[in-house]
């Protein structure tokens, strides 16, 4: 069912698939099957079941009043909730089931454990499409098992710059890899009859100002970039479709009719439905005249002003039965309007932490390994040291919407400890607190104990204190809480007041929690010896809760320092880890770790060279530390598997075969938007897309500046020889064929990477370089292998705003072959012809 892309669709693909001209419209240039993905199946002319699905919506569509129809189009409280992140109620009287839908690019976020899957930024890291595919299923199978209809998921925004605090949540800066991804992943979400939603269309890029920002970009930048991922899930068959916050050229994305209508459901023939985020519906008339067929979570303008709208005849009641159409159609589709649904199946935790921990180990990117500090044999396996919060707290995501209840998780320190053996010496040293050490106990006056302290149901539990201290001081205090947030005050200010909008309630996947669960909310401050006064006040509620002040200072942050490189001292070989904990609702502010963890990695190296840094960071980050350490491994936001995959890459069980699907830049000024507040992070709430098709590698490239490392860089345990590059004209393209040969000892996995160079006779703006191909290969030593990799007609075309259409970029083509976008040993140069 969900292979097969809708009738429209097809049509207007398979009419495009002999299409090789050098002007292809829109719709005229069937997007490639990437590797590893099934060809689309087209349907029969007139298929009995979809004409007899039509006469059962209409037949429904007669019957429903103008209130019930208005509320299949907006969300509503769910009478029995399941943690999900929205409910549209049904018509029961008619057979048409309530909805439910939960977000979900990571795992089934809902109030029951679902399985924590790695990253999708993490997925992404090992160019392989068909685990996409086996990724999207565990999230369709979990979906139906756990009681949902709708996974608001995949994600299909680009990269576009390092501080926004979603990356973690999506796939690559390269539009040739997340299309392929993102359609892959909609159609493993599918094939469990799951509906997929693919968001945020289009251009929510960034967190900051997400609301309200207008962004700005050229056509051929739009389809060039942005829009790919969002053409390969139309064309994988996606569900529904998701607005974005953002508006694009000037107008809210959730109302515009150019993206909704003109490009959505014209050129490429979407026939699902499109909802809003959360709280992005701006009206009522504009909105569903332009397409927008559900406003989510509630029907602030869907609901009673819809209907005041059709009665007062501002809306033909005609664009409401086009909207319900859209919803019954895909409902229909997905066997959810039968008389008897097909039950839902039971959850597999087992089948879904195989491969959580499938993925992480695939995706982890081995950027450095100097003097063969990974992997971890002989002496060096059996004397270790693990330093970090992270090492004893697995880091399982990221915050905000993707964060997900795990069924449990194993710590990187516990599942070292347990490969190592027992004949091993393994130790750990925090490094860093990022919980905090309870208040000593004489340390207000009058004295109170401030940790674990509980307050009854509908009581009031204060105290106020004053404490001195002898010198100046940098402090963080925290507050753990299990019910209504404590009020603390310090001399007066309140450190934890209440956050405007998604900040109140998404504090990150790491920091936003205590291991036990606990609500945590920190704060720092420089404070001057003297007196200070400490005020707490905790309310019980309804169902009373527990809370703790905790606090750490500059003389517990040196003690942790000297303990971790004490430890480091004792033993043969480190693993550090260290954390960037991002989260929907803002964006980072710097490219570096936070806290104390630079200097921490710069001591703990400084004590043992053989540092291996494992980085559990959303995106690119900075290391003013890297000329000391030893290796440093990228794991992103690992999953509930995370701990035992780290370890498998760590002592060589697998070969890091990820490759990074975003450049990571020496300089956090010299990225794509760096030192532009246009571009990034707008003025006066308007962005340009000033670069561009130089988006992420691209614009590396073309401005000639040398990043940290490239895109596609990724070590491996063995080494690697490419050789014998031929090129030559294909079937509507060019056929690239080359050797890959493993030359060292152990078996490895390689990702083989093609780019393309410029048409000469293409009078637009193109990359110095664009991704047209790879291809994962898993070799033995010695090992060679000869790959193939077809450069299709959409790789070698570029968008002409002029014709409104794909132009084939014709005449002589350079194509490059290699490890990354910066290292392309082969190169070799063919003609591109029209016919």
């Amino acid at each position: 069912m969900s292979e097969a892309v809708s009738r429209r669709s097809a049509m207007r693909l398979l009419a495009a698939a002999g299409t090789a001209g050098a002007a292809l419209g829109a719709a005229a240039c069937a997007p490639e099957v990437p590797p590893g993905a099934a060809a689309p199946r087209a349907p029969a002319a007139a298929p009995p079941a979809e004409a007899k699905g039509a006469a059962r919506i209409d037949a429904l569509l007669e019957r429903l009043t103008l209130d019930e129809k208005t509320a299949l189009l907006h969300g509503a409280r769910d009478p029995a909730p399941l943690g999900q992140a929205g409910y549209v109620p049904g018509v029961p009287r008619l057979g048409i089931p309530a909805l439910r839908l939960a977000d979900g690019p990571a795992g089934v976020r809902v109030a029951e454990p679902a399985t924590a899957l790695p990253a999708p930024v993490l997925l992404a890291s090992a160019f392989e499409p068909a685990l996409a595919r086996e990724y999207g299923r565990v999230l369709g199978r979990e979906g139906r098992a756990l009681g949902q209809d709708v996974l608001l998921g995949p994600m299909a925004n680009l990269i576009r710059t390092p501080y926004a605090g979603r990356n973690f949540e999506t796939f690559a800066e390269d539009p040739t890899l997340t299309a392929d991804l993102v359609g892959e992943l909609v159609r493993g979400i599918q094939d469990e009859g799951l509906i997929a939603t693919v968001k945020h269309f289009a251009l929510n890029n960034q967190e900051h100002g997400r609301d309200t920002v207008d962004v700005i970009a050229a056509e051929q930048t739009l389809h060039e970039t942005e829009l790919r991922g969002f053409e390969a899930a139309v064309a994988a068959g996606a569900g529904a479709v998701m607005g974005a916050y953002n508006k694009v050229n000037g107008v809210h994305a959730c109302e515009s009719k150019p993206l909704l209508d003109e490009l959505l459901r014209g050129s490429w023939g979407f026939d699902g439905w499109v909802m809003s985020d959360r709280d992005a519906t701006h009206s009522t008339v504009a909105a569903i005249g332009a397409g927008l067929d559900m406003e989510m979570p509630a029907g602030t303008h869907f609901g009673a002003p819809l209907r005041e709208a059709v009665r007062g005849g501002s809306v033909p009641e005609a664009a409401v039965d086009l909207a319900v159409r859209r919803i019954l159609t895909t409902l229909d589709r997905f066997g959810l309007l039968a008389a008897r649904p097909a039950a839902r199946p039971p959850r597999d935790a087992a089948a879904g932490a195989r491969t959580a921990r499938k993925v992480a180990t695939a995706g982890a990117v081995l950027l450095r390994n100097e003097h063969g500090t990974l992997p971890l044999t002989g002496a060096a396996a059996r004397s270790i040291a693990v330093i970090g919060p992270t090492g004893q707290v697995p880091f399982v995501g990221g915050g905000g919407s993707a964060q997900v209840v795990p069924d449990g998780a194993t710590a990187p320190l516990t599942a070292i400890r347990r490969r190592a053996g027992n004949g091993a010496s393994v130790h750990y040293a925090l490094g860093e607190d990022v919980y905090g050490r309870p208040l000593p106990p004489n340390l207000l006056t009058p004295a109170a104990a401030l940790d674990e302290r509980t307050v009854a149901p509908g009581q009031v539990w204060s105290h106020e204190g004053e404490f001195r201290l002898t010198a100046d001081d940098e402090w963080t205090l925290l507050v753990h809480y299990t019910g209504k947030r404590p009020a603390v005050r310090l001399d007066g200010q309140d450190l934890f007041p209440v956050r405007q909008g998604v900040a109140e309630y998404f504090a990150g996947g790491l920091l936003g929690s205590a291991p036990d669960g606990m609500s945590v909310r920190r704060r720092t401050l420089a404070l001057k010896a003297g007196a200070h006064r400490l005020a707490v006040t905790a309310e019980g509620g309804e169902k009373g809760q527990r809370f703790r002040l905790r606090h750490t200072t500059g003389a517990i942050r040196a003690a942790d320092l000297a303990e971790a490189v004490r430890t480091a001292k004792s033993a043969r070989s480190v693993v550090l880890f260290a954390y960037e904990d991002a989260t929907e609702g803002r964006d980072r502010t710097s490219l570096g770790l936070p806290g104390g963890q630079d200097r921490l990695i710069e001591a703990v190296a400084a004590a043992n060279p053989r540092t291996t840094v494992v980085l559990n960071t959303s995106s690119s980050t900075t290391m003013p530390w890297l000329p000391r350490t030893g290796a440093v491994l990228q794991m992103y936001y690992p999953g509930q598997e995370g701990g035992g995959a780290t370890a498998d890459l760590l002592f060589g069980d697998v070969d890091p075969g990820g490759r990074l699907t975003q450049t990571f830049p020496a300089d956090e000024r010299a990225t794509p938007v760096g030192g532009d507040p246009l571009r990034y992070p707008g003025v006066s709430g308007r962005q340009e897309y000033s670069e561009g098709v130089h988006v992420g590698h691209r614009w590396y490239d073309a401005q000639r500046v040398a990043p940290l490392y490239p895109f596609g860089h990724g070590l491996s345990y063995t080494t690697w020889h490419y050789e014998k590059l031929t090129v030559r004209p294909g079937r509507a393209g060019l056929r690239v064929e080359f050797t890959v040969r493993n030359t060292g000892r152990r078996k490895g996995t390689e990702v083989a990477q093609v780019y393309v160079g410029p048409a000469p006779e293409l009078e637009l703006d193109q990359p110095v370089r664009a991704l047209a191909g790879y291809r994962r290969l898993v070799l033995a030593p010695g090992e060679a292998q000869r790959v193939t990799v077809d450069l299709g007609v959409r790789a070698l075309s570029s968008w002409d705003p002029e014709q409104h259409a794909w132009v084939l970029g014709s005449g002589r083509r350079e194509v490059f072959v290699g490890r990354s976008s910066r290292e392309l040993p082969l190169r070799s140069k063919a003609v591109v012809t029209s016919r």
